[in-house]
């Protein structure tokens, strides 16, 4: 599966893209796989209760998670998976 990521995670994960292989067909299971290839990625991403920090988004497909099954949202190898962190700005 190909995620795009955006912002600072770029430099985190070498790229604008990156190809993961889960273990399994959710969300929380995608990002396992990048934060475990990842070893500064979780810091980033996840509370210490293994939730998503506030203002960090996954996009399915042009959807927010939180309007799905949030880290339990299904994904195939054929969906557009897209992760933004927070990020300020004006």
């Amino acid at each position: 599966m190909l995620v795009k990521v955006f912002a600072n995670l770029r430099e985190i994960c070498g790229g604008v893209t990156v190809e993961v292989k889960p273990d399994g067909d959710m969300v929380i299971d995608v990002l396992d796989k990048m934060c475990e290839m990842f070893p500064g990625l979780s810091e980033e991403i996840f509370t210490e209760e293994k939730n998503l920090k506030p203002f960090v988004h996954v996009y399915i497909n042009g959807r927010n998670i939180v309007h799905d099954n949030d880290l339990e949202t299904h994904v195939k190898d054929s969906d557009q998976f897209a992760l933004f962190p927070p990020v300020a700005g004006g």
